[in-house]
C-alpha cells in the first residue's frame, strides 16, 4: 500500500484486488433468486467506515493482546493520516448503495472512530502522534451533531441534512461516540423504534438505493437495537427482545443476514456480522444483569 493509496474494501483470499462482479444468467439462486453473481461490485466502492472498524480491532488488541509494534503503529499513522485528508467525502457507505455516492453519517462516525482510537493507542503507549488528529477528531464530532441532527424528527439521520433514519447509527452509542442515555441518544432510538422496528426485527432503512427488489429486516441490526436498549437500563425489554431474537435461529443455532416477513431467512447464511452483533448483546445484556444482581 502507497503512502496516498487507500484501502480496499475487501481483497481475495490470495490478496488479489481484482474482484470483478459478473452475473451467471443460466443459473438461479435458492428460491428463484436471481440474479447470481460472481465477484462484487463493491470492490471499486469507498467505504470510509473501514478504517474505523480496522483502528478498533487494532486499538483491543492491543489492549487485551499484545503491544503493538513499531513497524505497525507507523503504518497506521498513514492510515490515519489519510482519514484526516479524505473523511468529509462522499461514499457508497456500509450498505454499499448503488445509487451514488452520498454523506453518510455511519462514514463519518467511523473516521472519528478510526482518529480516536489512534488517540487513545498513542496515549496510552506514549506512541508519538500527530497533533492535527484531535482537531480533525473534534471538527468529525461537531459536523455530525450540527449537519446529522434533525431537529423536526429528534433524530441522527442517514445523511448530511437528511430525513433518513438509518439503523447504522446505532453503532453510535456501542463505539463510545455518545452516551447511551443522553438526551439526543435516546430520542434517536425511539424514532429508530418507530420507524424501522418492526415487532422487535429492524430494517437497516427504508429508502431507494439503486437496487431492486425489497428486503427483509436485518438480524445485525436487530442485535444493534437490544445491545442499544440494554445499554439506555431498559434491561427487561432488552432481555424480552434478546429472548425472542433467539427464536429466529435454525436448529444449529445460526441466523441468516435477513428475516423475511414469516421469519425466513433470507440473504447470506450464514451471516458472520450478525454472530458477531448477537455475542456483544449477549455481552453486554449479561454484564448489565450482572450489575443489578439478576
Amino acid at each position: 500500500m502507497g503512502p496516498d493509496e487507500q484501502l480496499q474494501i475487501m481483497y481475495g483470499t490470495d490478496g488479489r484486488r481484482d474482484l470483478t462482479e459478473f452475473v451467471l444468467p443460466h443459473w438461479e439462486g435458492y428460491r428463484k433468486s436471481y440474479p447470481v453473481r460472481v465477484g462484487n461490485g463493491a470492490q471499486n466502492q469507498l467505504q470510509l467506515d473501514i478504517y474505523g472498524e480496522l483502528l478498533d480491532s487494532i486499538y483491543l488488541y492491543d489492549k487485551y493482546g499484545e503491544p503493538i509494534s513499531y513497524e505497525l503503529w507507523r503504518q497506521l499513522v498513514r492510515l490515519i493520516d489519510w482519514v484526516c485528508e479524505n473523511w468529509d467525502q462522499a461514499d457508497e457507505g456500509i450498505w454499499e448503495v448503488r445509487g451514488g455516492r452520498q454523506p453518510f453519517f455511519y462514514s463519518r462516525l467511523m473516521c472519528w472512530v478510526a482518529i480516536d482510537r489512534g488517540l487513545r493507542l498513542a496515549a496510552k503507549r506514549s506512541l508519538p502522534a500527530v497533533e492535527r488528529w484531535l482537531k480533525v477528531r473534534d471538527d468529525i464530532y461537531h459536523q455530525i451533531h450540527t449537519e446529522f441532527w434533525n431537529e423536526k424528527l429528534q433524530s441522527f439521520v442517514q445523511t448530511k441534512r437528511g430525513t433518513t433514519l438509518d439503523a447504522a447509527s446505532l453503532l453510535a452509542p456501542l463505539v463510545r461516540f455518545i452516551s447511551p442515555t443522553d438526551p439526543r441518544w435516546l430520542s434517536t432510538l425511539k424514532a429508530i423504534e418507530q420507524n424501522l422496528v418492526d415487532d422487535s426485527l429492524v430494517y437497516r432503512y427504508k429508502t431507494e438505493d439503486g437496487l431492486t427488489g425489497s428486503e427483509g429486516t436485518f438480524c445485525m441490526c436487530s442485535f444493534w437495537f437490544i445491545e442499544c436498549v440494554a445499554r439506555s437500563g431498559d434491561i427487561d425489554k432488552a432481555r424480552f427482545l434478546f429472548e425472542k431474537m433467539l427464536g429466529y435461529a435454525n436448529h444449529l443455532g445460526l441466523y441468516p443476514e435477513e428475516l423475511g416477513p414469516s421469519g425466513e431467512h433470507l440473504g447470506n447464511f450464514p451471516q458472520a456480522f450478525t454472530h458477531m452483533s448477537l455475542i456483544s448483546a449477549a455481552f453486554q445484556l449479561n454484564r448489565s444483569l450482572d450489575e443489578r444482581g439478576r
